[in-house]
């Protein structure tokens, strides 16, 4: 059985896309695009510079996926929810699967070092951290957290990447970063809700394993309950005006749509909560702070 969210076909190119689940580039990349909207107030933007970031996140997240199959190839070949995946079924061989990863972070490094010496200086730093994510559930419970802490890098550097420095005043990135950690953390405990079982056989961490599944939503909900205020709070501190406002309300709503779905014991609508509400959340984020942006 093919998982939520990839292409039919055999290519090449359709093997690598759902190797990294392409599609998924989509939640964070708004954030990032987000991150260049706010520093467009204190510096000139300039389409290469849209472009190179566009870019350099998409590769990072190349590598940070493409690693953590490498890495999780004997789990997966293990767990019939991931058994088709491509590593494990011999769809992509392990050399062509890093081929891609090494690829990637070369672009990811190039393109960060084209956009500014600041970019440049923090890239290696940014590629550890996310391939190091691949490792979390084997020693903490808290890997969400940790996958969370690698995609609020999008906004962080979408930022750095148009101003060339860290934001004034000092909390604005903190705040940003804090609404999208939260926001990764609790939408990948709901990813982790049908592997309980799975992971507490392999001896895998995570909430869900440790505190059980009405807890983990509820965990999950918490987190969410700190993301919308971290992105009201951004937007005050960047100086957007209603119509960021006016998205962020939506993503709250949207939010509790997503909680809606997914209930203790039935799993049964998770994708479209997981796939299909996350992606809308933050392009409605990103779409709201544009026009903003456009019309003051």
């Amino acid at each position: 059985m093919r998982e939520g969210q990839t292409f039919a076909g055999e290519s090449l190119l359709t093997r690598y896309i759902n190797f990294v689940k392409l599609p998924h580039t989509l939640f964070a990349l708004p954030f990032a695009l987000l991150g260049i909207l706010a520093a467009s107030r204190v510096a000139p933007v300039t389409w290469r510079q849209v472009l190179l970031v566009a870019l350099a996140f998409s590769a990072a997240r190349w590598v940070a996926m493409g690693f953590n199959r490498i890495a999780d190839r004997e789990f997966d070949a293990r767990n019939a929810r991931t058994a088709a995946r491509e590593l494990p079924r011999g769809a992509l061989t392990l050399t062509q699967a890093w081929a891609s990863v090494i690829v990637a972070g070369l672009v990811f490094v190039v393109s960060a070092g084209l956009l500014n010496p600041l970019c440049a200086l923090l890239a290696p730093a940014a590629l550890a951290w996310v391939v190091a994510y691949s490792y979390a559930k084997r020693f903490t419970s808290w890997p969400h957290l940790w996958l969370g802490m690698s995609l609020a890098i999008a906004p962080v550097g979408g930022y750095l990447a148009i101003a060339g420095r860290w934001s004034e005043p000092g909390w604005l990135l903190l705040a940003i970063a804090l609404a999208v950690a939260t926001w990764v953390a609790g939408f990948d405990i709901f990813y982790a809700l049908p592997d309980e079982s799975f992971d507490q056989h392999e001896g895998l961490r995570s909430a869900v394993v440790k505190l059980g599944q009405r807890k983990a939503i509820l965990a999950a909900k918490l987190l969410h309950g700190i993301t919308i205020p971290a992105l009201a709070l951004f937007g005050w501190g960047a100086g957007f005006g209603l119509w960021y406002f006016a998205g962020v309300a939506v993503a709250a709503l949207i939010l509790a749509y997503e909680h809606r779905l997914v209930q203790p014991g039935d799993l049964s609508r998770l994708d479209a909560a997981f796939f299909t509400m996350n992606g809308v959340m933050s392009v409605a984020v990103f779409g709201f702070a544009l026009v903003d942006r456009l019309v003051a």
